[in-house]
């Protein structure tokens, strides 16, 4: 991680290809494209990768979340039942759409604790959106079957685990809709780019118009276009789709760099007894972008993080502290901060966030640390970290 590291020549033709027809509109120009459909084919091949019936590209993971939850039907008033360890996006999305987001616990998994979810649902829950975070699986099986037995909405949020499986099923296609990001530090990279993933046709067609003002897409002349709903532009251009094309067909290779790198620093913490690693449900199905491991009190993972990094390993996170991915440090979002005034039911029926107990959270990410794997490390750069480790936690 990230797809950048392994930029060539397959990019650059396949984003040539585009240029030569001047073509960066994703819909129509039937005549001027010579037949090439970035954006048509990275979505035949990615659905045909998961094993899923339809994929649709957008412009971001974000707008995959807003494009997945208001094909779903969900909206204003709904709760959607989240986990407090994850990227902003997740609740930015479900606020975007009016709905409200209800945290609960997670587990050393770092995704949504199952049980936690159950205790978390009401009257007004409409949807579960667990998040695969860090390139690991939730407790998949268990959150299907939780919604299943309440009638709730499952959206996977896959954004961080491209190419991850649970017992052989990719991620993302266990809910109603599955929701990608292809961002420019995600294992696989647009530059920006998202995609929303389901089996389901009504799904899919929704998820087609929202994307793009509501246009129905049918005829080849756009101005022949209905309009069955309202939407907005969230369109990926043939330049971004392009670029993901080329990266796609890397995938198996990243996945193989990540988990044999992933491995080597793993062999290497496993020889220190206060170490315990990340519950991963199926270690097989990991992408590997992040080797997560606990150490006995938030004291200790504090320090092992700021000396790790000072030995040379990059790429270490204390996410405990950090206000991209945990909610202890969304100030924005327990004061319901927004550039524009939020819709009126959101300020009366909102919990208060700066009151809500995630106190098992809150003990797991404090003792919490993360390093990022590399797909391009060499033998010598792997062996460096390695010195990095023992540095720091013996020899």
């Amino acid at each position: 991680m990230p797809g950048f590291e392994v930029f060539g020549e397959e990019e650059r033709r396949e984003v040539g290809e585009v240029l030569e027809t001047g073509v960066l509109f994703r819909y129509g120009f039937d005549a001027q494209r010579k037949g090439r459909w970035k954006a048509r084919s990275f979505e035949s091949e990615f659905a045909a990768r998961l094993g899923v019936g339809h994929c649709h590209l957008v412009s971001s993971g974000t707008a995959s979340l807003y494009v997945a939850l208001s094909a779903c039907g969900v909206g204003a008033g709904d709760h959607v039942i989240i986990s407090p360890f994850t990227f902003v996006a997740t609740f930015e999305a479900i606020l975007g759409v009016g709905a409200v987001p209800v945290f609960a616990d997670m587990d050393e998994t770092l995704c949504l604790s199952p049980a936690a979810a159950r205790a978390a649902i009401t009257e007004r829950t409409k949807a579960v959106a667990p998040v695969h975070m860090c390139g690991a699986m939730a407790r998949i099986e268990d959150l299907k079957a939780l919604c299943g037995e309440k009638g709730l909405t499952l959206v996977e949020d896959t954004c961080q685990a491209v190419g991850g499986s649970y017992k052989g099923r990719a991620l993302g296609t266990f809910g109603r809709a599955g929701c990608f990001s292809f961002d420019a530090v995600k294992t696989i990279t647009c530059g920006e780019g998202g995609a929303v993933v389901t089996d389901d046709p009504l799904v899919s067609q929704r998820a087609d118009q929202y994307a793009d003002h509501g246009h129905d897409h049918v005829g080849s002349d756009r101005g022949a276009d209905g309009h069955p709903i309202l939407g907005t532009n969230y369109r990926i251009s043939e330049l971004n789709a392009a670029v993901g094309l080329a990266q796609l067909r890397k995938l198996d290779r990243i996945l193989a760099a990540q988990r044999a790198n992933k491995k080597v620093l793993r062999d290497a913490l496993s020889a220190y007894r206060d170490v315990r690693f990340r519950e991963v449900p199926d270690p097989a199905g990991d992408t590997a972008t992040f080797l997560c491991f606990f150490l006995p009190a938030e004291e200790d993972a504090r320090k092992a993080a700021k000396e790790l990094g000072k030995a040379g390993l990059e790429g270490v996170s204390y996410w405990y502290d950090n206000n991209w991915h945990y909610l202890r440090r969304w100030e924005h979002l327990k004061n319901l901060k927004s550039a524009a005034r939020l819709p009126q039911h959101l300020y009366d029926s909102v919990p208060d966030y700066n009151k809500v107990d995630l106190s098992l959270s809150d003990r797991i990410m404090g003792k919490t640390v993360c390093v990022q794997i590399k797909v391009g490390w060499t033998e010598k750069d792997l062996a460096a970290r390695v010195a990095a480790i023992r540095t720091v936690f013996g020899n």
